[in-house]
């Protein structure tokens, strides 16, 4: 059991305008639980609130670590997982439009469109 408190109605009504945003159409995240390794020197996982969604082949999550603290991922497959290269957040909007930035960018340049930055 995690004492990280739920998203906040803000917090929700944040990432919901954001995506719709987005995507031009409603999007409603699917609220989650997943657990994450917070501390790097422990082996011990926490359970975090946690929001989904998926579009385009592609899966997003962005996970509540305290409050005002926030990380995310996208994926398409389990062994193709990405972040954004960025530790933390601590605004829930920023997370979230960092995580559809670059991973629209990925998408381009999968598809030959930017070149690398690599």
């Amino acid at each position: 059991m995690s004492d990280i408190a739920d998203f906040t109605a803000s917090e929700l009504w944040t990432a919901r305008t954001t995506l719709q945003e987005r995507y031009g159409r409603p999007v409603e995240p699917e609220l989650a639980d997943c657990e994450l390794r917070l501390d790097k020197d422990s082996a011990e996982p926490t359970s975090c609130p946690s929001l989904f969604w998926h579009d385009g082949g592609c899966n997003f999550v962005a996970f509540k670590i305290a409050e005002n603290r926030f990380r995310c991922q996208f994926f398409y497959q389990i062994d193709e997982m990405f972040g954004t290269g960025v530790e933390e957040f601590d605004n829930v909007g920023d997370c979230i439009l960092t995580l559809l930035q670059i991973q629209a960018d990925h998408d381009a340049e999968k598809k030959g469109n930017l070149p690398s930055r690599i």
